[in-house]
């Protein structure tokens, strides 16, 4: 009926580009920050952020390894600087705070918009008496659930506060999704993961996670198997069709 295996009893979802469409804002704000940023550092050397470094160095990883990967591809060092850095200071935490107060405003200016897959696939898992936890590097976790209307179906959250609270490593590690199902007081092998990013879908296999969904919302179908993928959809939906 979940298009899972009977031995999997609980699952986790990441929620940008999994549950919500929020995933294409993260990535506009993040061009828009790194552009203005390279811009203003290498003059008419510059050179753009493109899709692909968004899906190499930032997607699904916590805020500001997004930023220390993706500086280092271009060998840009910034001092790293605390977490509460005001968005205008020239240090790691700094630029990944200018990209969150992008972002914010673009969530409330447009609002954030669940995808119907994901949502009748949510009411089915739910129905189907599994748990339902959501794994998440963004630290707006809470803010962007609440926004689509989706936090009643959520047991437990581990997102961005709660990876930096705890001190725990961020996507590839698998140790965001280790401590959902810790939450949810499952075991990982009977644990399915829900991810649209590379990182996201390697931390699901490096965790030996009994399943792991790889999402195809931006064509890397390809990359995503790569990464440990053990099916890969371009909607929740169609797990719904393979056990219809």
């Amino acid at each position: 009926m979940t298009g899972l295996p009977d031995t999997i009893t609980a699952c986790l979802f990441d929620l940008d580009g999994v549950l919500t469409g929020t995933a294409a804002v993260h990535r506009e704000a993040w061009k828009l920050t790194f552009d203005e940023f390279l811009r203003e550092r290498d003059g008419q050397a510059f050179e753009e952020f493109t899709a692909r470094d968004y899906e190499t160095y930032v997607d699904g990883r916590p805020r500001a390894d997004g930023v220390r990967e993706f500086l280092r591809s271009r060998e840009i060092e910034l001092p790293e600087g605390t977490p509460d850095d005001v968005p205008s200071a020239e240090t790691v935490n700094g630029v990944g705070n200018r990209k969150n107060e992008l972002v914010l405003k673009m969530i409330d200016e447009h609002g954030v918009a669940p995808y119907p897959g994901s949502v009748r696939y949510l009411d089915v898992v739910r129905a189907a008496g599994l748990r339902i936890a959501v794994v998440t590097s963004s630290a707006n976790g809470a803010r962007v659930l609440d926004a689509a209307e989706l936090s009643h179906y959520v047991e437990a959250r581990v997102d961005g506060v709660t990876i930096r609270e705890r001190g725990l490593k961020g996507k590839p590690a698998p140790d965001s999704f280790l401590a959902g199902a810790r939450a949810l007081g499952v075991e990982p092998a009977h644990a399915a993961v829900f991810e649209d990013a590379q990182s996201g879908v390697q931390a699901g296999k490096d965790g030996g996670f009994g399943f792991v969904v790889g999402v195809n919302r931006t064509d890397q179908a390809d990359e995503l198997r790569a990464r440990g993928a053990t099916i890969v959809v371009n909607d929740l939906a169609e797990l719904l069709e393979e056990t219809a």
